[in-house]
Formats: C-alpha cells, structure tokens, sequence
C-alpha cells in the first residue's frame, strides 16, 4: 500500500462514507486520509478515528484551497444536484482545479457509462467533467459507475404497489452494480500506486431485461408484478400525470431510452481487474433486501 495522503469528497455521503470505511479496512492510515463535506458535523465520527475532516463546498471555490491542502490523490464523487438550475460541471472543475492547485497528482472521478453518448439526461454533466479532468493535465482513474442496484428502491415499491412496472426500455438489457462495490473500487483506486490515466466501467457479472430484474423481484417477495410496456412519451404522460417535477421525468424516461438503445448492456471483468473481487450479483440484492419491497 502507498502512503500517499488521499482525500475523499461528498464524504459524508452513502458512497463518501463507504469509501472512507472501506479505505479504514484496507489499512489505511487514518493520518493519510482527508475527508471533506459541506457539513463537517456529519463526520464527526470519522475526525474520532483520526480523520482530516474538513470543509469544502463546490460551489464557494474559495473554500477549496485549504480543504485540499496536502492532497496526493484526490477521489471527486459526483455531487448529487440534479436540479436544472445547478452547474455540476462548474462544482466539479472546481474541485479538479482545486487539486492540481494543491499539488495532487491523481484524481479519481465517479462517472457513468458511455458519458459519450449516453442518452441518460444528465451524461454532459459527466463527460464535461471528464473533459475538464483530461485538460487539467493529472493522472486520472475514471469510474464509470453503472446503474446501482440500489437505484431499484425508487422505482420497485411504487411499481409493487400498483402491481405494475411501467417502463419505455423494451427488450433493451441492463447492468446493475451494488452500490458497495463502487466504494470499493472507489477505494481501491485511491489506495493504488498507478499514475496513468485510465477508464474502468463498474458493471455487475451480467444483463437482465426489465421483464427479468421483474421476474427476480417477484421471486424475491412474492408480490405478483406485471410489467407494462409502452412508448417513452407515454411514459412521460403518465409520470409527468402524478406530479413528479420535470428533471426526474427527464431522468427516468431517458434512463428507459438508454436501456432500450443498448447502451447499458454492457459485461466486462473491469471490477474485477481493479479490486480483485467479483461483483455482487443481482440475485444477491434482492435474496439480502426483499423485505424491504
């Protein structure tokens, strides 16, 4: 293991705090790692371990220069501001420029697949970061987090609830990772000594059709569950009908037009390669949570 000092952004977040334990197991020095959050509150636990807890807010630049003071190589997690109003590109520059400014040397980003030409809405928030971190001229280890396995308690308890799983995805087939898994790769690539500049895609051991992560579902719970197709503007009606605003129908509808067009299919051994472990497989997710459905 390197003694490099690694700082982990958004830390107070699901994934920051994975991350942050996942770093803890590894042997990690709690001197060598530093934590940054808006609210330094929220890790009060972790500066109890010996953590640098500090603050730092994407969108106060200004904030960012003593947050990452001493920082060698620098996890940014995506912010989670999803709101049309919100720059993430500009928080996450921010965050690059504040790095290479003090000193890092390799920046490790959470990304999404095919930020190319993903048909997710929010994919220009990923690939302009992955731009910005390309011409800053560091070291970077890109991980292009697949759909987490987890994202299925926003849609699956209201689907059970009605009986019935709208979707705009076809046939289209779909890789779901745990959300543990990415701390850990997350981890992992802080925790390593490389210095080049690599893309990981973090998918889980294979694809499923909504049809079957339905029939997993049912298996799981035994609540019968009919899945409904229809086309992406029926879809839009029906979820824009029950209020929800109009960047989260955005998002679920391009979410089901990315799976359909094939550009969440995708198996590979990236995972694997980066932490030496096989990702958890769906069946695992469902077999560990059907309670909670």
């Amino acid at each position: 293991m390197n003694h490099q000092t690694v700082l982990v952004t958004g830390a107070s977040g699901k994934l920051g705090c994975e991350t942050l334990d996942f770093l803890l197991q590894a042997g990690k020095k709690p001197s060598e790692i530093i934590a940054t959050t808006r609210d330094v509150s929220k890790l009060a636990d972790y500066a109890a371990k010996g953590i640098a807890v500090r603050q730092a807010d994407f969108d106060a630049p200004e904030t960012l220069a003593a947050a990452f003071a001493g920082a060698d190589r620098v996890a940014i997690i995506s912010t989670d501001s999803l709101a049309p109003e919100v720059d993430r590109v500009a928080q996450h520059t921010s965050a690059v420029n504040a790095a290479k400014a003090a000193g890092a040397t390799h920046v490790v980003y959470t990304s999404l697949p095919g930020a190319e030409d993903s048909l997710i809405s929010f994919a220009g928030d990923h690939l302009g970061t992955e731009q910005a971190i390309k011409a800053s001229g560091l070291n970077y280890t890109l991980l292009r987090n697949a759909w987490y396995q987890e994202n299925l308690f926003m849609s699956l308890p209201s689907a059970f609830q009605h009986g019935v799983w709208l979707t705009a995805a076809g046939n289209g087939r779909i890789n779901y990772i745990a959300h543990e898994d990415c701390a850990r790769a997350l981890a992992a690539a802080l925790l390593s000594d490389t210095s080049g500049k690599d893309t990981y895609t973090l998918v889980g051991p294979t694809t499923y059709t909504i049809d079957e992560v339905a029939a997993l579902a049912h298996d799981s719970t035994g609540k019968p569950l009919e899945v409904r197709h229809v086309t992406s503007d029926a879809l839009r009606e029906t979820l824009s009908g029950v209020g929800l605003p109009p960047f989260v129908v955005d998002l679920m509808v391009s979410t089901d037009e990315n799976i359909r067009s094939g550009r969440f299919d995708i198996v590979n051994n990236d995972f694997e390669k980066l932490t030496g472990r096989k990702p958890k497989p769906l069946e695992v997710f469902f077999e560990e949570n059907a309670k909670a459905f």
